[in-house]
């Protein structure tokens, strides 16, 4: 006869399988800061030294729930072109995911408003580990799989990127290469499946003190599902921002930003759970920082609120 306490796990781990299957790599609810980690033609597009950190902390209260820290350096190099770093880091159950990759968009000029169409690469590698010492199982015998520790895995990704003062559209795909990952129904290791990024936005001065900054961003899992954001933000005074995000048949996410100077940014989300598994957890926690150097060469004319 199956314990109440197993029967519970159980329908826990359904559910986070119904909301994850189109998770294999992090999600973000702050995606429009985080730009360059899902698309690598953002690089070098904001013309100055950039560092930005973001720690997203997923359904508290439910053991073995994703956490996920990022962290991502780029900067312009000439005219033309973009390098950047981009680390990564996500834990879900036993498993521990990092990876390194290094970023490299060329910008092209379209037109003489200074339009710009970029081309990214990003290529780098990806630890996986397993600790089958961490957690709970339905199947005993899967805390006796053997351990994976640091096993290295090759990563590749491209991002097409177009952008003006206002306007943002890309498409992008983090690593066409299908390697490992932790598999949290299965309790084993599985293929990757290639993810499709789609991301867009606008910024709309509705007066002198008040833009409104619409934006959306399309997560599709070849062979398998789909997520759908859709996020409204009021940026006011150019100081600060007020939003909510809508995954669909997801979560809905209140959002809160700062521009504490001209260089430093910051902003934290609160993801509700519209779904079943609202009943099991207390909500998810994002939170990002962001350094722009402004040298005094390059002076900032005109402020980018994307």
């Amino acid at each position: 006869m199956i314990s109440p306490k197993a029967l519970l796990f159980t329908v826990l781990l359904f559910l986070v399988f119904l909301c994850s299957q189109a998770q294999q790599e992090p999600q973000y609810t702050q995606y429009n800061y985080n730009t360059m980690t899902v698309n690598p033609g953002y690089t070098g597009s904001r013309g100055h030294l950039t560092i930005l950190s973001l720690y997203r902390n997923q359904w508290t209260g439910i053991e073995g729930a994703p956490t996920t820290i990022t962290f991502g350096i780029e900067s312009p190099v000439g005219l033309f072109d973009g390098v950047g770093l981009s680390i990564l880091h996500d834990e879900l159950g036993p498993s521990q995911e990092t990876y390194i990759d290094g970023n490299y968009a060329h910008h092209l000029i379209l037109n003489r408003n200074g339009d710009r169409l970029a081309l990214g690469l990003k290529a780098g590698i990806k630890f996986l580990s397993l600790d089958w010492s961490k957690g709970r199982y339905r199947e005993p015998e899967a805390a006796f799989n053997e351990n994976i520790n640091s096993e290295l895995l090759p990563s590749l990704g491209a991002g097409l990127f177009y952008y003006t003062n206002r306007f943002y559209l890309g498409a992008s795909t983090p690593n066409i290469l299908t390697g490992k990952h932790y598999d949290a129904i299965a309790e084993s290791e599985a293929s990757d499946k290639i993810h499709l990024y789609f991301i867009g936005g606008y910024v709309l001065d509705l007066n002198p003190d008040l833009k409104f900054k619409p934006s959306l961003f399309v997560q599709n899992v070849v062979g398998g599902a789909v997520s759908i954001d859709v996020s409204t933000n009021f940026l006011l005074y150019e100081t600060l921002n007020l939003g909510v995000n809508y995954r669909l048949e997801d979560s809905l996410s209140a959002l809160l930003g700062f521009r504490i100077s001209t260089q430093i940014d910051m902003g934290y989300a609160y993801d509700y759970s519209i779904n079943d598994l609202n009943n099991y957890n207390k909500g998810t926690h994002e939170i990002f920082f962001r350094y722009q150097l402004i040298s005094k060469s390059k002076k900032l004319k005109s402020p980018r609120f994307f």
